[in-house]
């Protein structure tokens, strides 16, 4: 796991991460505007991702070494490998916050930053955060996407290394579709033994998106929709906004962050759509710039954009905890929405 911070961070992280206070340098890359795109020459290498097995000796590792941590299998994929919860619940009065990532599992710089950020709760740079919100992750509900261990072929993906990543499930299913009839156990453990076994109040759901969309004529590095369906209620949605509104602040001023509004449906076999409507749960989509690998060469990114998608997602990760423990989530002004362009695909570079 040691590949975590200093093979995948030091080779590719753009600019300063800073956390709590935490400044930690590395050479900086233009991360937002102009790319890198893939384009047959940028290098895409899976090797220096965390794999399933090495994201499992990490959260152990960061369980015993952190009191307020507590890991927790939730389930078992597809192919059996087991589905894990990290949590700090000090209290369950506390307002709860869940993070969720790699419901696709092609989509992996999200699982990256938060077990990151897992370890940063770790630090002194937290203390008091934790006394006044609970947090939930859930770092891979995909392992078998993540490591194309699927009963399909994926010779047409792009990026080299050890292994592809499919944005399906091993039979080839998406999970993210699957939020109302729940058929698959990587969906039923999420529902059964964590949303439904805690008394959640936020979600935000990290994905990735095409590596083309853009916003006020700049690619964008991020994404973000609240529920758009109609049986959501409206103080959730309210209150969805508001975690839209910390996210929006904390990254578009950095002169590398550039956000746009998502362009996404209102089904409720969305995770967005459907927990908000099924368990009264402020959710909030944030789709990241680019993915890991892929058959579509606009979809994917040159591995020297991943240090600043990490970067983007532990300060998202950070930001929303802080805001919730003390209180200043439900000051956010949301009048940005209104004027938020909704994001376009370019076409052509």
């Amino acid at each position: 796991m040691k590949k975590i911070n200093k093979r995948l961070l030091t080779l590719s992280l753009t600019g300063a991460l800073i956390i709590g206070g935490t400044i930690f340098t590395s050479p900086v890359v233009n991360a937002v505007g102009n790319g890198p795109n893939y384009n047959g020459n940028e290098q895409i290498n899976t090797s220096i991702l965390t794999t399933y097995d090495e994201m499992v000796d990490y959260l152990q590792t960061q369980e015993a070494k952190q009191d307020q941590m507590e890991l927790e299998v939730i389930g078992q994929s597809t192919k059996g490998r087991d589905l894990y919860l990290v949590k700090y619940v000090s209290n369950p009065e506390n307002p709860t916050i869940l993070f969720l990532t790699q419901q696709h599992g092609n989509e992996q710089l999200t699982t990256e930053g938060a077990l990151e950020f897992i370890k940063h709760l770790g630090t002194g740079k937290t203390k008091g955060v934790l006394d006044n919100v609970n947090v939930l992750i859930v770092p891979m509900l995909n392992p078998d996407g993540a490591m194309g261990d699927v009963d399909f072929e994926l010779d047409d993906y792009i990026a080299g290394g050890d292994r592809h990543l499919t944005r399906y499930n091993a039979v080839g299913e998406d999970l993210n579709r699957d939020h109302v009839n729940k058929i698959f156990p990587e969906t039923q453990a999420l529902h059964n033994n964590v949303l439904r076994a805690y008394d959640i109040d936020y979600m935000i759901d990290l994905h990735h998106q095409g590596a083309q969309s853009e916003r006020d004529g700049e690619l964008v590095s991020g994404s973000i929709l609240y529920p758009t369906t109609e049986n959501a209620d409206p103080e959730v949605v309210h209150k969805s906004k508001q975690l839209g509104a910390v996210v929006f602040d904390k990254i578009d001023p950095t002169g590398w962050g550039h956000l746009g509004k998502y362009n996404g449906g209102s089904a409720e076999t969305i995770s967005r759509n459907g927990i908000s409507v099924e368990y009264g749960i402020s959710t909030l989509l944030f789709e990241m710039r680019g993915m890991s690998d892929h058959f579509y060469e606009s979809y994917v990114l040159g591995q020297k954009s991943n240090g600043y998608l990490i970067k983007q997602t532990v300060n998202t990760l950070d930001a929303t905890v802080r805001a919730i423990s003390d209180g200043s989530i439900n000051d956010k002004d949301v009048a940005f929405w209104d004027t938020l362009p909704t994001q376009t695909t370019r076409t052509s570079e």
